[in-house]
């Protein structure tokens, strides 16, 4: 029975909340730890989310570091700095000692500065404090933000028995060993160990004679995004980060990647939207404005150029009113197209799938508009034709259909690729940005050619 009770998902339910409310009311210490025991400690915090915050901080006072240290890792971060803020400096730097030299570093990086050294100074252990302090001295974008301290590492010159022990006493401070790795007299990486090659080799052989010297690395100042490629393309569960040296400062677990490959989709998906800056749901409308009204005026900007290129085609419109009927729908594909592309571009630089010159991308994508252009170009100039009775204006509207979709997809290629060349985020491209662009650049050329194939 408790085999299939493990693989049960968790479900948060009403139910559940008003039990677990209740037994707070209640005082029923017991019953509540009881409760609690039953689950995973990613599902408390999930529990404690829904909480008030004296509901909250009672069970955080009520179990024990070893499990409210965990609950805080995987709190949502406004509820985290609540609960933070409630605790004093000793009770959290107990949590802290509970906790891999990650874990704690980004918790005490998000507390304010005068009080991280408060919390760090209550730290008992003196190796761990020392970690941690390592730790917050690097920024949080880089190997050294992600990286944690706890690993398995033994020194070329050590015999395989004597390897095996020192093993078995490290692997007490690491939670999951995914790599033991090798290191030579002044502590510089040199290679890592295979576990079988280990366990088959004889006790008096030294590892010298056993390790692999082939093992990726990176240095500690790369780049969060650049780590998370380079262990998706050789699909490593862990990496070991280096200094200039190459003296082996600790490791980057996939727990830590995954992290930054949400925040990172997340932060994509903001831009796409037209947000330009990380914000949540539940954050102020002061927050949320600020966040949303620079790509609202951009389009705001946008429409108005879009007005001045129609009325500066005034004329047209008086000889061919149909014209400005069809406006939108230029509009709206040149838009569509360009965000497509844009689309494709950003996925590619963030897969690391874009290889070649910007010429050849931008011929492919040339061609390709242009196929489809002329697909649509077809359907829309029978339709303006059978509608209208008015074989120029289809021609000149379909013409201009072609020519906006190769221009929409050339500046949907172009411009991510540009950004990304400059160190910008090219998610950008996706966005407002690059629909507003191709909006007024879209109408621009539909009046324009227009008016030179009608002769007006």
């Amino acid at each position: 029975m408790e085999e299939e009770k493990e693989n049960i998902q968790f479900q948060l339910t009403d139910k559940l909340i008003e039990q677990v409310e209740q037994l707070i009311d209640q005082q029923d210490n017991k019953a509540l730890k009881k409760l609690l025991d039953g689950f995973h400690y990613a599902d408390i915090a999930e529990i404690l989310d829904e909480l008030n915050l004296d509901q909250a901080m009672y069970i955080i006072k009520l179990l024990g570091s070893e499990t409210t240290s965990d609950i805080l890792t995987e709190l949502d971060e406004d509820n985290r700095e609540k609960v933070l803020k409630n605790l004093s400096a000793k009770e959290i730097a107990n949590e802290i000692e509970e906790l891999d030299t990650d874990d704690a570093a980004d918790i005490i990086s998000e507390l304010p500065e005068d009080r991280q050294q408060d919390v760090i100074s209550k730290i008992e252990d003196e190796e761990h404090k020392a970690e941690i302090t390592e730790l917050l001295s690097y920024d949080d974008d880089t190997a050294g933000g992600l990286m944690a301290k706890e690993l398995v590492k033994v020194y070329e010159t050590w015999t395989v028995a004597g390897c095996l022990r020192r093993i078995r006493s490290q692997a007490k401070e690491v939670t999951r060993v995914h790599s033991v790795y090798v290191v030579d007299k002044q502590d510089k990486l040199i290679g890592r160990l295979s576990l079988k090659d280990l366990i088959v080799a004889k006790s008096e052989q030294k590892i010298a004679e056993i390790y692999i010297s082939n093992v990726d690395f990176v240095n500690v100042t790369e780049n969060a995004e650049d780590v998370a490629k380079i262990m998706a393309k050789y699909d490593l569960e862990a990496i070991p980060v280096v200094d200039e040296n190459q003296i082996l400062l600790g490791r980057i677990t996939i727990d830590d990647i995954v992290d930054v490959l949400k925040e990172e989709a997340d932060k994509d998906y903001q831009l796409a939207a037209g947000i330009t800056q990380d914000v949540e749901a539940d954050d102020s409308i002061i927050e949320l404005t600020r966040a949303r009204l620079p790509w609202l005026f951009l389009g705001l900007v946008g429409g108005i150029g879009a007005f001045l290129i129609m009325e500066g085609f005034q004329d047209t419109f008086n000889k061919y009113a149909v014209l400005f009927f069809f406006t939108p729908l230029i509009a709206a594909m040149a838009g569509n197209v360009g965000v497509q592309s844009s689309a494709i571009i950003v996925q590619g630089l963030a897969n690391d799938d874009v290889k070649g010159s910007i010429n050849s991308r931008l011929i492919k994508e040339m061609l390709l508009a242009a196929l489809n252009g002329v697909i649509l170009a077809i359907f829309l100039f029978l339709f303006v034709w059978i509608t209208k009775g008015e074989i120029n204006t289809a021609f000149a509207i379909s013409v201009s259909l072609v020519v906006v979709i190769i221009i929409a997809g050339l500046i949907g290629t172009f411009v991510p690729l540009f950004l990304n060349k400059r160190g910008i985020d090219p998610a950008i491209a996706t966005g407002p940005f690059i629909t507003t662009s191709n909006d007024i650049f879209g109408i621009l050329i539909y009046f324009w050619i227009a008016k030179l194939i009608l002769g007006i």
